[in-house]
Order: C-alpha cells, then structure tokens, then sequence
C-alpha cells in the first residue's frame, strides 16, 4: 500500500529525489502546509491576540496529542520549547546541589553530549557515561543525582530496556530520570503511563511525528523540579500565590517555559496529527509499514561488508563497517539521501516510502558494487 499522497508537495518537489533518511529529516505531509498557513493566518488576522488561541486551542491541543500517544494520565504536564537542549538546560538549572552527579549512556545525541561535557569541563557537573545496557545497573549504584538516556540511541538504533527500574529510582529530592526519547516518539509504541509520575520525557516533531522544527516538548512529573533557575516570563503563569518577593510558577508542566516563541511548529504538528487519526494511521501501523519495507531491504543482503548493529525498535537500519563513508558518498552521488556517523550508514523507512522505493535503492547499490 502506498501513502505517497499524503507527501505530494515534498515528493513533487525533488521528484528524482530517493529520500531514506526520515530518521534524520523526516519529509514533510501535506498537512503541515496547511498547519503553516493557519499559523500565518492566525497572525495576520489576530496580530497581537494570536497568543490567545495559542494558549487556548493551540497549545492544549498539541498536549492532548501527545498525552494520547505517550498514555499519559495529565496532558497538562507537557511543555514546548525550540528544542529539546533548551529543556534539558532548564531541567539541570533546578537541581539542588550545587555540583550534580550525572550518568549518561556513552552514545547521546549530540545537544547533550556536548552540554555535558562542556558543564563537567567547567565543573558544574560530575559526569559519568557507560554503554546503554549498562545504565540500569550502574543507576542501581545510588551515586547520581541525574540519569539521562536516550529511548532509542541517535547512531546505533540500540533501544533502552529498563526504562520501569529506573523510574523506580526517581524521587522529588533525586535523582531525577530523564529519557530522551526524540528516536522512540512516534516510531514505536510508547507507553508511559505507570511511570509518567517519576520520569522526565524529551521528544519533539522534527523527525517522526513529521512536524518538522520549532515543536519539542518535555514531560514534567508533578512535585519534580518545582523551580528552574533558567527561566522565562511564560512560566510564570498561576504565580499569584507565590510568596511576596519570590519568582512564581506555574504548578503543572508550564513551569518549564520560555519565552515568546515561533508557534508555527504547533500548527503544523497539529494538523499532521489530525490527518493521521483522519487515515487511521497509529504509531503501531506505520511501524508495521516501515517494519514490513525494512525487511525486505534486509532480506536482499544487499551490504555485505556492513554489520547491522541496530534494534528492532529503531524506524532506520544502522549498518557498521569500513566501507560505509564511501558507500554513503557513492549513494549522495546517485541523489540518494541517508546519513553517516562515523562508520555508521543509516537508512531510514517513512510512510512515503513503497515498494518500488526500496527496490529502486537495491537496483542502485548493486550497481554500485
């Protein structure tokens, strides 16, 4: 089955284009057109009153979606931000100790990658990372403030198991779990609701939710991280019974805020996930869809010299070996689209793609042998 035309304006505008990154930049719907233009519209129409839909409809629509998707008991415990290191600063600004101790897996994207190491460079923090399926045991230890790891690692496509220990570790006064799940929403099934009180949750739309940029949001647990010290004048929402002279904030998932921000990323969220419930298409089935295109690359062994390294739960295939960077520049070459990381080949499946897409690439790479 095909869904190329939900993808019309994308696909029609480099139409020699074969696209197998989604994983990366996922292309964008037509819905998401309509959702920008809304957003302008709402602007020329409204100017300065636009904030009132925004924080009216726009906002408590985006959290509805996302509470749906992610199980989430409380919509309201979401916020939005640019993105997500935007959110992790504001995370870490409101821990209590003065020097955090943090564990990190080894292979995080790169926003807090470089973060962490520039804070324990300069001795904010205390950082420690060991490989993802050592994260669980080594939390267990009781020596961290702070737990970060990724849902579905960037480079590998390895998937975290023990998300439910680590929650069972979380506590208002520490440590505090975060998952950074931007490779698991949308792409898997995710189901937070026996842990949606004691974990953090950072995604955003750039990649499978096909929002693109400007639309990340984080899931705050109630009583957690009550005061980020990085703070905008959006958070300060429901302050009025603050103490006379303290910097307030808002009781549920707005606490975390900025400031004054480009909201066309809502819109355009939004309106793809109204086009998705209207095709009926879940998490669940464009992951069978992609699953289903996926093995049939597999299936025809087409790499030979590069060793599959990544998890089943991950939307793209993380291929290792030598040779990758001259295959990926041989496949750029033949204005076909994927992604290196060091020697690492990723190839990422989308609801655009079909059979014909998956078989135009085999015939390309044989060629290329």
């Amino acid at each position: 089955m095909s869904f190329k035309h939900l993808f019309s304006r994308a696909l029609e505008a480099a139409p020699e284009r074969l696209h197998f990154a989604a994983h990366s930049h996922h292309l964008w719907p037509d819905a998401s057109f309509a959702g920008q233009m809304a957003a302008w519209e709402d602007a020329a129409m409204l100017a300065d009153h636009k904030w009132d839909r925004i924080f009216a409809e726009v906002i408590p629509e985006a959290q509805r979606h996302i509470a749906g998707e992610l199980k989430l008991p409380d919509p309201a415990t979401i916020a939005f931000a640019p993105n997500t290191h935007e959110l992790l600063v504001r995370i870490v600004s409101a821990l209590p100790m003065a020097k955090p101790r943090v564990l990190a897996s080894d292979g995080e994207f790169h926003s807090f990658r470089r973060q962490s190491q520039r804070w324990a460079e300069a001795g904010r923090i205390e950082l420690t990372t060991v490989p993802l399926d050592r994260v669980v045991e080594t939390a267990q230890t009781g020596q961290f403030d702070l737990i970060f790891a990724s849902q579905v690692q960037f480079n590998s496509g390895q998937s975290l198991g023990g998300v439910e220990a680590l929650a069972a570790l979380a506590k208002p006064d520490g440590p505090w779990v975060v998952i950074d799940g931007y490779h698991g929403f949308m792409a898997t099934p995710t189901d937070l609701s026996g842990v949606a009180d004691r974990i953090f949750y950072l995604a955003g739309g750039y990649k499978y939710a096909m929002a693109g940029e400007g639309v990340c949001f984080l899931h705050a647990p109630p009583g957690f991280a009550p005061r980020p010290q990085y703070t905008g004048w959006y958070a300060a929402f429901d302050s009025l019974t603050a103490k006379q002279g303290e910097v307030g904030y808002a009781p549920d998932g707005r606490r975390f805020l900025g400031s004054t921000f480009d909201a066309s990323g809502l819109y355009r969220f939004n309106a793809v996930q109204r086009m998705l419930a209207h095709e009926r298409l879940t998490t669940a089935a464009i992951s069978e869809h992609c699953n289903r295109l996926k093995a049939r690359f597999v299936a025809a062994g087409p790499l030979p010299q590069l060793e599959i390294i990544s998890g089943k739960e991950a939307r793209f295939l993380a291929l290792q070996g030598v040779a990758a960077p001259a295959i990926y520049a041989a496949l750029t070459g033949r204005n076909v689209v994927t992604d290196l990381r060091g020697d690492v080949l990723r190839i990422g499946f989308a609801l655009y793609h079909d059979d014909a897409d998956v078989d135009a690439l085999l015939h390309i790479i044989r060629e290329l042998a």
